[in-house]
Order: C-alpha cells, then structure tokens, then sequence
C-alpha cells in the first residue's frame, strides 16, 4: 500500500515553484464552481492533502454533477420533442453536455490528486524547480481568462436582455428572460422564481468551468515546461566545458524524472484535454458560422422606440467577442501545452554540440533517449499537442464551416422551394 511521507518543511521553503504553489490559485477557483474538492489545497506538505466522500466540497460537488445530470435530460427531452432541428437548437445539449461530463472527470480526478501531488513532490525532493516566474504566471493566466469569460457571459446575457425589452416590453422582464434564455427546461415546467435563480446559478458555473478546464491545462503545462527548460538550461550552462561522465548522467536522470512526470500527468489530465479540445473546436464553428451567416449588423427592431443598450448590436458585438476569446483562449491552450514537447527536444541541440573530446556514452544514451520517445501531452492518446496540430485544427474548422454553410444554403433552399411550391396550390386551387 502506498504510504504517505511528509518531506522536510525547509525543503519547501528553498524553492518557490512547487507544483503545489503554481497550482493552489486555480485548484481554490475551481473548487468554487465544484471542480477537484480535495481537502489541503493551501498546504505546502502535499501529504496533508486528502479526498473523502463525506467532505462538504465533495458533497457540493455531487450536488451540482446531479443538477447538471438533471439539465442535461431536459436538453435531450427537448431536443426528442423538437421537430426542426438546427445546429443553434443543439447548442445547448452540446454544452451541458460537455459540463457534465467535465465534472465527472475532475470528480474522478480529484480521487487520485493527493497521491498525484506526492509523487510529484517527492520528484521535486530529488530535483528541485528554481523557476520563480512559474507562479505568477500561473496566476495571471487564471485570473485574465476568468475574467474575460465574464465579460462574454455578460455581453451573452445583454444581448439577450436586449431582444426581450424591444420585443416583449409588456412582459415581467426577469422571467422572460429566463424563459427565452434556457427553454430547455420551460418546455416540460411552469415558470417559478426558485427555479429560475437555480438554472441561471447553473449556467454561470457551466459557464466557468468551460473557460476554467483551459486554465487548468495551461497552469499545468506552464509547470512542466519549467522542469523541462530547468534540464535544458542546465545543459546550456555546460556549454564549452568538458564535463564528466557522472555530470551528464545526473542531468540525464532529471530529465527522466522530468518525462516521466509528462507522463503521470497525462495519465491523469487526458480525457480533460480531449473534452477540452473538442468543446473548443465545436463552439469555435458555432460563433464563426453565427458571424458569416448574420454579419455584423444590427437586429431588427420590434417596438417604435429604441430602448436598447446598443441599438441592435448586442448580438453581433457578442458573436465577435465570444469568436475572438474562443480563438485566443484555444490557441494558448494549444500553443503552450505544444511548449512541453518542444522543450523536452531543446536539450538535442546543446548535445550535439558537445565537442568530440568531451563525447561520452551518457551523451549518446542521453540523445537516444530524446529521440526516441515523445514527450508531450496528449487527448487520450489520440492525439499529442504539438505545433502541428494547431493547423489541423484551423483546417477541420475551415472545413467544418463551409459543409454548414452549404447546408444552411440548401435548408433555405429548400424552404423556399416547399413555400413557393404550397403558394403554387393554393392559388390553383382559388383560381
């Protein structure tokens, strides 16, 4: 059975960029919205780290992955009942969806975290992270994500705001706009405040957890680049010099334990990433055909007087901006993540410049190595994030997009084509 040791305080005290300390600010977050309820985020001693079952964070977190269940049937109910289908229609089934089965992925993650950041600590026992920038970052990157994602739920709810008070002014405002804005559930129940509080709590945290699956891989790729790059700088530092055969060894062992920690958290984190990527790419397609297909113009207006924030243009700025962080945020994903892989190839270059009187055998042990194996992250082993991949992407997007404009096309083609054909009889038959 695995035992828990509890590493020396002063090691921890030596060295600022621990996994526990670059992780701590975004674990905290997404224990908020009932992501990883482990006990002892704020621990330095990763062995005071624990998860049960009977913990009020656990408990808060099967609540919200039973109301999650819950909407989820709505949405597949309402999506039975429908008769026209769309891709807009879909939406919501694709995104509650996707949450619920995030959150049942962090729950069954969050089971083998505190084992997960011992063996991670014990490493960092062995090979310590001096990188001092690896903390900050990782915050940053949580707070600036988080809170541009408010933004785009904010803008997301003013645009709906803004078609209810020009077309329905009549109306109690707060429960039309429940209504309109999550009619999977008004379709099988009557209207009543709770509820409606209740679906609009739910869609913030599903909202966030969204954004925040990113963040999490990010933090995490940020610190496993600082332990790779810490190998590779260490290699530069020996540039020109003739080292031994031990030095080399012991910096090649730092990188095995650095790959090696790559891949425990793959093991770990994998279907988080490939939820994540296909998430990303499929609301990426949604906001990009809303663009093409309605353009950046304003709606119409239903009443005579223009009460609206923006006059019309709350959909269309929201459009654009959810395109544009849904952009950003997957390629920084992308992009950083690929970093672990093409730090774990750096240390290849300052190795062949080792001068021949200076070539060992651990060098070439150290070369096959690098060589030999891939380093990366990766979505369940389908896919590793490198560089690469982030062309693939943009162009299944770009192909994606043009097979839904054609079929929009022919849908409206289509529709036509039915009404003119009903106009055709009908004066016929009048005639």
């Amino acid at each position: 059975m695995f035992r828990k040791k509890s590493l020396p305080l002063v090691q921890y005290s030596q060295r600022s960029a621990t996994f526990q300390s670059a992780m701590k600010l975004s674990i905290a977050i997404g224990q908020f919205f009932g992501l990883n309820p482990v006990i002892g985020v704020f621990n330095i001693d990763a062995s005071k780290m624990r998860f049960t079952f009977y913990s009020a964070r656990c408990l808060y977190t099967i609540l919200s992955i039973l109301v999650q269940g819950t909407i989820l049937c709505f949405c597949i109910l309402k999506y039975i009942k429908d008769t026209e289908t769309s891709l807009s229609s879909n939406t919501s089934l694709v995104f509650y969806s996707s949450n619920f089965i995030t959150m049942v992925l962090f729950l069954r993650m969050a089971m083998k975290w505190p084992r997960f950041c011992l063996q991670i600590s014990m490493t960092e026992a062995l090979s310590p992270n001096f990188d001092t920038t690896l903390v900050k970052k990782c915050n940053l990157t949580c707070v600036l994500v988080l809170t541009l994602a408010l933004v785009e739920h904010i803008l997301s709810d003013l645009s709906g705001y803004a078609a209810l008070i020009d077309c329905q002014p009549h109306k109690n405002a707060y429960e039309a706009f429940i209504t309109h804005s999550y009619p999977w559930g008004y379709a099988f129940l009557s209207y009543n405040h709770f509820v409606g509080f209740l679906s609009q709590l739910v869609n913030i945290q599903s909202t966030f957890t969204w954004s925040f699956v990113d963040v999490f891989i990010i933090c995490i790729s940020f610190y496993l680049i600082s332990r790779l790059e810490q190998v590779n700088l260490k290699i530069v530092a020996a540039r020109g010099k003739t080292m031994s055969s031990y030095f080399w060894r012991t910096i090649r062992e730092d990188y095995c334990r650095a790959a090696s920690l790559v891949r425990r958290i793959d093991d770990v984190i994998g279907a988080i990433i490939f939820i994540s990527f296909a998430n990303n790419l499929f609301f990426i397609c949604l906001q990009l055909y809303n663009l093409l297909k309605d353009g950046i113009n304003a709606t119409n207006l239903c009443s005579d007087q223009d009460v609206r924030p923006l006059h019309g243009y709350e959909q269309a700025t929201y459009f654009m901006y959810s395109f544009i962080f849904l952009v950003m945020r997957s390629l920084a994903v992308s992009l950083i993540a690929a970093r672990v892989y093409a730090s774990s190839r750096k240390p290849a270059i300052s190795l062949y410049e080792v001068s021949s009187t200076a070539y060992c055998t651990e060098i070439q042990r150290f070369l096959d190595q690098i060589h030999g194996d891939t380093v990366a992250l990766s979505g369940l082993q389908f896919f590793n994030i490198k560089k690469g991949l982030v062309l693939s992407v943009v162009g299944t997007i770009i192909t994606y997009e043009l097979v839904l404009l054609q079929f929009n096309l022919e849908t409206a083609e289509d529709a036509d084509l039915n009404y003119n054909g009903t106009l055709y009889k009908y004066i016929k038959m009048t005639v």
